[in-house]
């Protein structure tokens, strides 16, 4: 396949796997399961995750761009919560696609998203303790985001980063060959 054309179809896949990813993230904002009032149980990262285990890590988190400025759209937290999603989700799709573009096998998808969900729960604590939080809660003092951080969001985006790794695990060996043109 030639560059062009290697590069035309990175293009699409990432544009149509952001597309699915917006699409999650509305359904599952729609559906209303919230955890701690804010944070949205959806699996709009899945697409974001599957392009960077097929095109790379900076396709992965170009995909999460994509959906959040979408999502800037319709927002409703002052672009708080897409500032979040991309650096926390932006760091999930970063890290499992460089990981697993160092090790293509079973072994290393494990690994890489494993990885992957530490940095993730890591990057969110960062996150939200330092910028999101106090932009949300400026009066609240440091205890009360530490307690909302470490009780809330990090069990939450550890248990995210499991549940999202394991229906990655499940579909993208399934997929693959479509994505790099073996069908």
């Amino acid at each position: 396949m030639s560059k062009t054309l290697s590069r035309t179809r990175l293009f699409v896949f990432v544009g149509v796997f952001s597309a699915m990813a917006f699409l999650l993230q509305m359904l599952g904002s729609m559906m209303g399961l919230k955890v701690g009032g804010f944070l949205e149980i959806e699996f709009s990262d899945l697409p974001a995750l599957i392009i960077a285990f097929a095109y790379g890590p900076i396709a992965g988190v170009l995909c999460e761009f994509i959906k959040n400025l979408l999502h800037c759209l319709m927002t409703s937290t002052g672009y708080v919560g897409e500032l979040a999603n991309f650096v926390i989700n932006g760091t999930f799709c970063l890290v499992a696609g460089l990981v697993y573009k160092l090790n293509k096998s079973f072994k290393g998808a494990i690994i890489s998203l494993i990885l992957a969900t530490i940095a993730m729960a890591i990057a969110g604590i960062f996150a939200n303790l330092y910028i999101m939080l106090p932009l949300y809660m400026a009066s609240a003092p440091f205890e009360a985001k530490m307690n909302i951080v470490l009780y809330t969001i990090l069990p939450f985006n550890i248990v995210k980063g499991m549940v999202i790794s394991v229906i990655t695990l499940l579909t993208y060996k399934k997929i693959s060959p479509l994505l790099h043109g073996r069908i």
